[in-house]
């Protein structure tokens, strides 16, 4: 990869943290997703600054941005769109929903009925959308990031492990630290107004194809496979990652080791990225069964592996 490639990931992810102070590898964590092509369910308390990340990357990258308030009333049209019909030349003519847009924010998604989740999230995977026998693509750069709060689930509609499986990444970005906090106790926050463009989409277009051009050794991807497998067999949990989530978690190392200024994926790249990965892929045994939480277990997953060692 050339320097200037690594410096421009560089300063894009400089540039999201100006506004999320303290939580760089969520920030870095969450650019390797875009470069990846995936998308991002965060899940985590109000006000930590999920909003003001995604419209900080946005405007970083110079994308448009669309946000959808999710509500048990919202239908799949209002985010898709839907077709009028205009009498004046007897035609229905397709009015785009906000799904049409490089950068999505999908707030609250477990608030809104099955249906309408199901709608975006296979617009998600397809990369277009269907109407009325008409197909639609979105754009190619887009990238969905949701949120749903982990501690207030009445009248709610969690997702289905199925529909989770479409988010490349599960992040949280957690309670600023006191230093960090304090700063912006003293200081007004600082809002995606005060972010600056520092990539285009062109080159954003180029650094997603060097991902592709990341090379992963025989025996790293066999490690991986050994993580994987090990998620199958783990006595807490019931139900293990899927090869579409194999798949997932090759790409997202690939995308994680470019943001860290290689064009090869290590051991490392892969323990690394493996909660974000895992944590919203595995379903677990009944507490009184797995007797752990699912950190500690997927902790003991990259513990258990053996890491392979480079032969001399």
């Amino acid at each position: 990869m050339e320097r200037e490639s690594f410096l421009k990931i560089t300063r894009l992810i400089d540039e999201v943290e100006k506004v999320v102070l303290g939580k760089r590898k969520v920030v870095q964590l969450t650019i390797a997703a875009l470069l990846a092509g995936g998308h991002v369910l965060l899940e985590d308390v109000p006000g930590v600054g999920k909003t003001v990340m995604v419209k900080a990357i946005a405007k970083a990258v110079h994308g448009d941005f669309s946000r959808i308030q999710f509500t048990p009333d919202l239908l799949p049209s209002d985010i898709l769109g839907v077709s009028v019909f205009d009498s004046r030349t007897n035609q229905f003519d397709f009015r785009k929903g906000p799904i049409f847009t490089s950068i999505l924010l999908a707030d609250e998604i477990n608030r809104t009925s099955p249906r309408t989740q199901a709608a975006l999230l296979e617009a998600m995977s397809e990369g277009a959308v269907t109407i009325d026998g008409e197909t639609y693509p979105l754009s190619d750069h887009f990238f969905v990031m949701a949120t749903q709060n982990p501690i207030d689930y009445e009248g709610t509609y969690p997702l289905p492990e199925a529909q989770l499986d479409r988010f490349l990444f599960k992040l949280a970005i957690g309670y600023p630290t006191a230093k960090d906090e304090l700063q912006l106790m003293k200081n007004n926050p600082r809002t995606a107004e005060a972010i600056r463009q520092v990539i285009d989409f062109s080159e954003l277009t180029e650094l997603k194809q060097q991902v592709d051009e990341v090379y992963i050794d025989e025996v790293v991807a066999e490690y991986a496979l050994d993580l994987v497998h090990k998620s199958r067999t783990h006595e807490g949990i019931e139900l293990g990652i899927s090869p579409r989530g194999s798949i997932a978690f090759v790409r997202g190392a690939k995308a994680y080791a470019l943001t860290e200024g290689r064009t090869f994926v290590t051991p490392r790249d892969l323990q690394m990225i493996l909660p974000a990965v895992f944590s919203h892929r595995v379903l677990l045994k009944s507490l009184r069964v797995a007797n752990k939480t699912l950190p500690e277990i997927l902790e003991e997953i990259i513990e258990e592996v053996p890491v392979p060692v480079r032969s001399k």
